[in-house]
């Protein structure tokens, strides 16, 4: 019997992919480990986009990866198996008859999730021969197939809000046969006609938890989502609960990355002041904040929310925050004790405050949601006491102004 080369080809990156987040300490449930090496991504990612324009250009030029081609094959094999967001659908364009090569414009309306980060989330949700799981925002499904393989088939069920998208990977997954389905609608209403769920996952960040997914939740059932926040750069990642009784309990941290916003939310950016800042960093004035660490996620989730409107420049060669709406700006000295301040809001100054106030809570790297309110109503709290850190998530119907 003759072996198809381009199968073989496929296989040993698969297997490659898996020793390498084995390696790294992401991959550690066997199952999941044996579900990465069932599941042909080459089916379910038939093609791919590759940025050409370096940051910042306007509009950007792509090219498209077939990777039926030829020419295109072994470079598109060794991206879909990488760690890498592989990135499939401009403007919400028909996904069945894209021709290969060079394009310019448009934006990416769909791509997958970094490889590690859907791993962490498949791990975290425990799932198990004969759970229900409902994935929110499924995309092409590469994390749909594998909680089909892991639940068994008929169990997972993905919602996807892009018609072209929800076809053409309902189409690929049935290639695959892992007995997963697809249906087309919004996330935030969840899918009730399937419900409960033991498992929820949400692939699309959102300001508060819709109150659809908390009564599709079955009892002893876990939902995953990220909370998206004005930055990019501070995303939470709330685990939610309910008990065998029906008790909801629900734990929000912050994490180093976490998904893209739901549609029409609109996120935050430093990169158009990138020059001005590099020009003119502002006036020098000493600090008592040392720049916080990368990894103090607990403060920087709570800076999104209690110093609002702020943006960080990861480029930059010294931690550089902006307030784009007010035309602001802060500049940490290079460890000399001293940072730039630039315009109408000392960005640093809230920084100081916010540090101070976490430090006084007991440096919290975890928060406790209470749901009960609804949207609008959802507070968040680090703990009991006078000194505990407070806020209110934002409701869903507020979808933030676009930045000038």
């Amino acid at each position: 019997m003759s072996v198809d080369p381009q199968a073989t080809d496929a296989s040993s990156l698969r297997a490659a992919m898996v020793d390498r987040l084995t390696s790294t300490g992401v991959l550690t449930d066997p199952k999941l480990r044996d579900a990465l090496l069932r599941v042909r991504r080459e089916v379910l990612l038939p093609h791919a986009y590759v940025r050409i324009s370096g940051p910042g250009a306007d509009p950007i030029d792509w090219r498209l990866l077939d990777g039926s081609h030829p020419e295109d094959h072994q470079e598109w094999l060794a991206l879909i198996h990488s760690n890498e967001s592989i990135l499939l659908q401009r403007d919400g364009e028909p996904l069945d008859a894209l021709a290969r090569g060079p394009v310019t414009g448009g934006h990416m309306t769909s791509m997958t999730t970094y490889t590690p980060a859907t791993v962490e989330v498949l791990q975290a949700l425990g799932l198990a021969p004969g759970l229900r799981y409902l994935e929110l925002g499924s995309g092409p499904g590469v994390c749909l197939a594998l909680a089909a393989t892991l639940t068994g088939p008929g169990l997972a069920t993905g919602v996807e809000r892009d018609g072209h998208m929800a076809a053409w990977s309902r189409h690929n997954l049935g290639r695959l046969g892992v007995g997963a389905a697809v249906v087309e609608g919004d996330a935030l209403d969840g899918h009730r006609a399937r419900a409960p769920y033991d498992r929820i996952h949400s692939g699309i960040g959102v300001p508060c938890v819709p109150p659809a997914w908390v009564e599709q939740l079955a009892p002893g059932g876990q939902l995953l989502t990220t909370l998206t926040t004005r930055t990019p750069s501070w995303p939470g990642q709330l685990l939610l609960t309910r008990s065998d009784r029906g008790r909801i309990e629900a734990v929000l941290r912050g994490r180093p990355r976490g998904y893209r916003p739901m549609l029409g939310y609109q996120w935050l950016s430093a990169l158009d002041h990138r020059a001005r800042i590099k020009a003119d960093p502002g006036r020098a004035r000493p600090t008592r904040l040392a720049p916080p660490p990368d990894d103090a996620y607990g403060f920087w989730l709570a800076a999104a929310y209690l110093a609002p409107g702020l943006a960080r420049d990861f480029q930059a060669e010294t931690m550089t925050i902006v307030a784009p709406r007010e035309d602001s700006w802060a500049v940490a000295g290079p460890g000399d004790g001293t940072v730039r301040v630039h315009g109408p809001r000392d960005v640093w100054a809230e920084l100081e405050d916010v540090r101070a106030r976490w430090e006084a809570a007991g440096r919290p790297e975890t928060y406790h949601v209470d749901l009960t309110g609804g949207p609008g109503h959802q507070h968040v709290t680090s703990g009991p006491g006078p000194k505990a850190l407070t806020w209110t998530l934002p409701p869903l119907t507020t979808v933030p102004p676009q930045t000038t």
